[in-house]
């Protein structure tokens, strides 16, 4: 990594307990949230630190940036850090009611410069501090700067519009987002762990080596974890924003869509489907060759990742603990989802093959790649979101992977598109669910195809194959428990999958 991740850059103040603030205050608020993954679960709030205030505190707003502990009381346990930026107004701000956290009364507890009541709201929501944010990176210019407890590192080659009005992006699940115009964009990672972010360390990387292919990285915002540590605690990252930036997930599924209502011969009427077929390579919003330019895309980012983060090799023996790491996640769903059981011994035999490898070359990957985390641009396809798959550890999410995981998991997403707006007719037309079935099933396979096609440039030789069946399998596994946890409806799409894997 570049020399703006060497700890001198990064503040070694520690963390200032705060003990004056009602927990209760923040437990409510986090509920209220989209991106607190810890709803449904009894939790309490346990230590609450202040990592740093953004411009002048005595300014109205003051904008103080807090990380608060998470102790979960349920059989399950753990904890996790939230990151709660707070915007302090000295009077109530009506525009602002929806994000508000709390009213209490500061003594300098948070800084010597705030005093007297406060009205606490979710500093994203409000423009003012979110505009002192921007102007902290501005201040950085091209390179680290410190600002109360907090470092903003800042790359070379763009100017920002310190005009830009900020807006708070609606649609994130675990983090927030915030669009300066259509200038640049702020991710602020809400759960935070000590260590450099996934998504700010490869974002460096690929805008280093000039990739075509993601959002080109401005800057990060990052504080000491604790005093006398060398972890970092990276609290967001400021982005180029994409003027032209179509949601990939949206737009393979507007090509389905496409299809199925051109394979009628009147909207949605299935009756005279006989006189009127429409196959995926004929329907007016086919999607192979965005589907082919994608593979080209992904192909090209992970060559770069290969060769700014070094690829590895697995032995005989790691390429047996990569399969029986396989096998027990397989053994864990079917123990949650018992529609698993009968293709048990099937996926063994796939994964088997795993453990008869070689070698295994590993590698920096995405970690969670499918099309919801695609953008189309006017200047091609970008890929987003390299934090990898939320729910794991970061040593996890940073451990070399095979290549092929990310591709299995675009492949997987491929199939999902046309099964979820196939399942949605056939509801209100059982009787042409076959057709339905066949045509999903003929999009997903063109378009899979080739992105496959794209991204190999030829063949695949035996142990690629062998490494993407079993990925293929993995994910699909996955997605049998999650579906079944959060939409049963649903679960026969991955339980599709892993039945044809396992039986080829």
């Amino acid at each position: 990594m570049s020399d703006p991740h060497h700890p001198a850059n990064t503040p070694a103040t520690t963390p200032d307990a705060v003990t004056h603030l009602d927990h209760g205050l923040l437990a409510d608020y986090l509920v209220r949230t989209r991106w607190f993954a810890g709803k449904g679960r009894a939790f309490s709030i346990g230590a609450v630190r202040r990592l740093g205030t953004i411009g002048d505190p005595a300014a109205d707003p003051a904008v103080v940036v807090l990380l608060v502990e998470v102790l979960f009381d349920d059989a399950v346990g753990g904890r996790a850090d939230y990151q709660v930026p707070l915007s302090l107004h000295r009077q109530p701000e009506p525009t602002l009611e929806h994000a508000l956290i709390g009213v209490w009364t500061e003594s300098g507890a948070l800084d010597a410069a705030i005093t007297g009541e406060v009205h606490a709201y979710d500093a994203l929501h409000d423009r003012r501090a979110m505009g002192r944010w921007l102007r902290a990176f501005d201040a950085a210019g091209g390179g680290p700067s410190s600002d109360a407890g907090l470092a903003f590192h800042r790359l070379p080659g763009h100017d920002l519009d310190l005009d830009a009005p900020a807006s708070l992006f609606s649609g994130e699940q675990s983090n927030s987002s915030v669009f300066f115009g259509e200038d640049s964009v702020l991710k602020v990672f809400r759960q935070v762990g000590a260590g450099l972010n996934p998504d700010v360390e490869v974002h460096e990387v690929l805008t280093r080596a000039e990739s075509t292919h993601v959002a080109s990285l401005y800057g990060w915002t990052e504080t000491r974890a604790d005093a006398g540590q060398d972890d970092v605690l990276q609290l967001a990252m400021l982005q180029q924003f994409l003027r032209t930036a179509s949601d990939g997930w949206e737009l393979a599924l507007g090509s389905v869509r496409d299809l199925f209502s051109q394979t009628f011969t009147q909207p949605l009427d299935l009756r005279d489907i006989a006189a009127g077929e429409v196959h995926a390579r004929e329907a007016g919003g086919d999607f192979a060759g965005e589907a082919t330019r994608l593979g080209e895309a992904v192909r090209a980012v992970h060559d770069l990742l290969a060769e700014r983060f070094p690829a590895q090799r697995l032995d005989a023996e790691g390429a047996a603990a990569l399969a029986a790491d396989m096998t027990r996640r397989l053994h864990e769903a079917a123990a949650a989802v018992p529609e698993l059981a009968p293709h048990v011994e099937g996926l063994e035999a796939v994964y088997g093959r795993v453990a008869a490898l070689a070698d295994v070359e590993v590698q920096r990957v995405h970690g969670d790649l499918h099309l919801g985390q695609t953008l189309r641009t006017s200047r091609g396809w970008k890929i987003v979101d390299f934090e990898g798959e939320p729910s794991a550890p970061r040593a996890e999410r940073v451990r070399p992977a095979s290549r092929w995981r990310d591709v299995a998991g675009m492949l997987r997403s491929f199939d999902y598109a046309p099964r979820v707006v196939g399942r949605d007719l056939a509801l209100d037309h059982p009787e042409d669910a076959a057709m339905l079935d066949e045509r999903a099933a003929e999009w997903a396979h063109r378009n899979r195809n080739h992105f496959l096609a794209a991204y190999a440039g030829g063949e695949l030789d035996v142990d690629a194959r062998v490494l993407l069946d079993a990925y293929l399998a993995d994910k699909a596994v996955y997605e049998t428990v999650y579906e079944s946890r959060n939409r049963p409806d649903w679960v026969a799409i991955p339980l599709r999958a892993v039945a044809e894997i396992g039986a080829a």
